[in-house]
């Protein structure tokens, strides 16, 4: 290893991250943990626990301080997101969708005029956010998406539906991309920011989920929806281009969740495991037990670092494309593999709602699906690797 690569390989927590993290694993603790299970039975999304979040700076993460966000780099934004999803995953995904899909896509591809009417209202939650590029017949395949707008004067109307959109119903704004060319053409889509309220534009069906169920999932609708043409992102044909860097970021947001998870279902299991006795000993003296611990540690322990891998790569401006993909495919297959263990560890109790392994087995299952499925991100991966 050569002295300059040597000298800028410090794995420690920065000051500012250590801060971050005290501060969201406080929020964590004050005002998501005591409402986990009530949220969870009834689908409530929180709305009031993400204006706090607004308040203490969880929302606009990325967002520079002119726009009145937190200025913060993608290390912190990790640390936020992993210490709120392993309390709950759910406030966890809500959190990283508002700040990495609907607000970035604003603050990366916005003129100065949108970044300031949008970002500000954004950063502090006073609005929620949502992101809309997946349709019901479209879910990997985004190119063929059906929605459209029909440049009209100095207007565009749009006609169609996003489905699995996250605040769907509560979003107070969306960025949405749809087809301004033709089906399966590259440069084919347009990213448009639509305020809620704006006639033809509502929202439909709430999905009744396995998991992460307080966070809201609908569909977004357009019936002769009308827009201004000011509120277009970036030039007519570069929706797409633009959504696919977006989740480059997002991929991060995603692997950072799983890590969250991870860590939450390990933890439990590592304390449940030392309490629990069976034939006169604590069942982690047990070879079964402690080897189990032994590969869940490990490979959280490899996530972490490929996830902040990628986030050092998107904070030095550097193509990160093939990182952010080996980061979320890995972190997202590892919580699903932990949990998985984790209710193993915990026998039948890991079976029933009164330990928290049973709900993070089934959020687990979101982050191998959500912003790319493993397969995509196998996809992604091998192009760049042949390229």
């Amino acid at each position: 290893m050569n002295t300059e690569l040597a000298k800028t390989m410090n794995f420690d927590y920065s000051e500012t991250q250590e801060m971050v993290a005290n501060s969201a694993r406080d929020f964590a603790k004050q005002y998501i943990a005591p409402y986990v299970l009530e949220w969870d039975e009834s689908q409530v999304f929180p709305v009031d626990v993400f204006k706090k979040a607004g308040e203490m700076g969880f929302m606009g993460v990325l967002v520079p301080e002119q726009y009145g966000g937190s200025g913060l780099s993608y290390h912190e934004y990790v640390a936020i997101i992993e210490e709120i999803s392993k309390v709950d995953p759910a406030i966890g995904l809500s959190v990283a969708a508002h700040n990495s899909l609907c607000t970035n896509h604003i603050l990366e591809f916005g003129n100065e005029e949108q970044k300031a009417k949008w970002l500000p209202k954004l950063a502090t939650a006073e609005w929620i956010g949502a992101w809309g590029l997946t349709e019901h017949n479209t879910g990997s395949d985004a190119g063929g998406m059906n929605t459209t707008a029909v440049k009209d004067g100095d207007a565009w109307v749009l006609n169609g539906a996003k489905n699995f959109i996250t605040h769907g119903i509560s979003g107070d704004i969306a960025v949405v991309v749809v087809r301004t060319g033709e089906k399966g053409d590259s440069h084919g889509m347009t990213a448009f920011v639509i305020e809620k309220g704006t006639p033809g534009f509502s929202s439909g069906k709430k999905e009744n989920k396995l998991g992460m169920r307080a966070s809201e999932t609908a569909e977004l609708i357009f019936q002769d929806c009308r827009i201004p043409d000011a509120n277009r992102l970036g030039a007519v044909g570069d929706g797409f281009i633009q959504a696919m860097k977006v989740l480059d970021g997002g991929r991060i947001s995603i692997g950072a969740l799983s890590l969250g998870i991870a860590k939450g279902a390990y933890e439990a299991s590592l304390k449940y495991s030392k309490e629990r006795v069976q034939f006169g000993k604590p069942i982690s003296e047990f070879q079964g037990i402690s080897f189990k611990l032994a590969d869940m540690a490990t490979e959280i322990e490899a996530s972490e670092l490929l996830l902040h891998k990628a986030a050092f790569e998107k904070n030095a401006g550097r193509k990160m494309t093939k990182i952010g993909a080996m980061a979320k495919m890995y972190a997202s297959e590892v919580c699903v593999k932990v949990s998985n263990e984790a209710v193993q560890i915990h026998g039948g109790y890991g079976y029933t709602k009164d330990f928290p392994v049973e709900k993070f087995y089934r959020d687990s299952k979101l982050c191998t699906i959500g912003e790319g499925t493993t397969e995509i991100q196998k996809l992604v991966i091998s192009r760049n690797l042949l390229k």
